[in-house]
């Protein structure tokens, strides 16, 4: 039986991607175990569809602070620091729980774990695009976040293999855990339709999303993303923009395949709800994805575009093959539960307890 946490975290995030997802979830469990959590939003606000996701007994305060992706020259650090001290002050949390980076270094009374779920710095060398990383203001952010992460208490990655980067990166003085994503519950399948689904933004390089359109016109089932499009010509692709999460998951239920053609993604939470829909998974060949889905996806090397469209043909062709990794990624979905991450949070928070933010306990990884 899980003990009751009697705790009150601040915890920053961000609407813009799967960190809201992550943190609406965890806050919620938390919650759930009696620990008293206030979400601080950074960047654009949430949508109406987003702040229904959020726990009844979780506070919710919006900012309008600057994402630190999106103000690499740090511009704005100067009111951000002046105005989540504030909130310390106001809230008097026993640990703040930061999931971004620069945050750390300004000077906390409670202890400070930094969740690197990515990094500009991690995206760029797998997009095989960081020659800009070189420019003033971007040498401005890495300073930032190195500066950062030796700042905080601890550090935490959703995977071995982006720890591993974030250290070859920026050197942290310290090692950094891992505490693998969960979700809370899995989505129940419905019986499968001959689609494939992917979800992302088609503007990000990292998810590889080009790839896909490279096969869309020959492939004979529809291929259908959520993302937002950008200026993309859908082509034999059907773009569906940015849905809510309850159709994401509707999608998901009735999709036989879903694909993940990324260059780069620290966990991928997407990826694993469509496990969760006993979805067959596509997925590039890359560290983390390796890490989490061996031996329960097919796999084919990022940017391949024959090899994509071989790999869906083969499935379309091959329906003992799609039962069969249908079952194995329903399977191993169910190791990502929400429990075991909260569990592995709450054993970290419970290391930090009594910690100040410039006096760090020796953490161990988690997973």
């Amino acid at each position: 039986m899980t003990r009751s946490l009697d705790l009150r975290i601040m915890m920053t995030t961000d609407a813009v991607g799967g960190v809201w997802t992550y943190a609406t979830a965890l806050s919620a469990a938390l919650a759930d175990r009696g620990a008293g959590v206030t979400l601080v939003t950074m960047g654009p606000a949430p949508r109406p569809d987003q702040r229904s996701m959020v726990h009844d007994r979780v506070n919710v305060i919006e900012t309008d602070l600057a994402l630190e992706w999106q103000d690499p020259e740090a511009e704005d650090i100067g009111r951000a620091r002046r105005k989540l001290r504030e909130l310390e002050v106001q809230l008097r949390p026993q640990i703040i729980h930061l999931n971004s980076y620069r945050e750390a270094i300004f000077g906390w009374i409670a202890p400070v774990i930094v969740a690197a779920h990515s990094c500009v710095n991690s995206w760029g060398r797998a997009c095989d695009d960081s020659e800009w990383l070189r420019e003033p203001r971007w040498r401005r952010y890495s300073e930032l976040v190195a500066a950062s992460l030796d700042a905080a208490t601890t550090w935490v990655c959703p995977s071995a293999a982006h720890r591993a980067a974030v250290e070859e990166i920026h050197h942290p003085r310290r090692a950094g855990a891992v505490i693998w994503n969960g979700i809370a519950t899995p989505l129940q399948p419905e019986p499968k339709q001959n689609v494939i689904l992917a979800a992302g933004r088609m503007w990000d390089k990292a998810k590889g999303l080009s790839t896909l359109a490279k096969t869309a016109n020959k492939v004979s089932w529809p291929i259908l993303v959520a993302g937002d499009a950008g200026k993309h010509e859908a082509g034999s692709i059907q773009f569906l923009g940015d849905l809510p999460q309850a159709d994401l998951h509707s999608l998901m239920r009735r999709a036989a395949i879903f694909a993940s053609p990324a260059l780069y993604e620290p966990f991928g939470l997407a990826v694993l709800e469509a496990a969760s829909a006993a979805c067959v998974l596509v997925l590039s060949d890359i560290p983390s994805f390796r890490e989490l889905w061996d031996h329960a996806a097919l796999f084919v090397p990022p940017g391949d575009a024959d090899r994509l469209g071989a790999a869906f043909d083969s499935l379309i062709e091959d329906e003992r093959l799609r039962l069969d990794l249908q079952s194995a990624a329903l399977t191993r979905a169910k190791t990502y539960s929400l429990t075991r991450m909260v569990d592995g949070y709450q054993q970290l928070y419970s290391a930090l307890r009594g910690a100040t933010a410039s006096g760090p306990r020796k953490m161990g990884a988690v997973a």
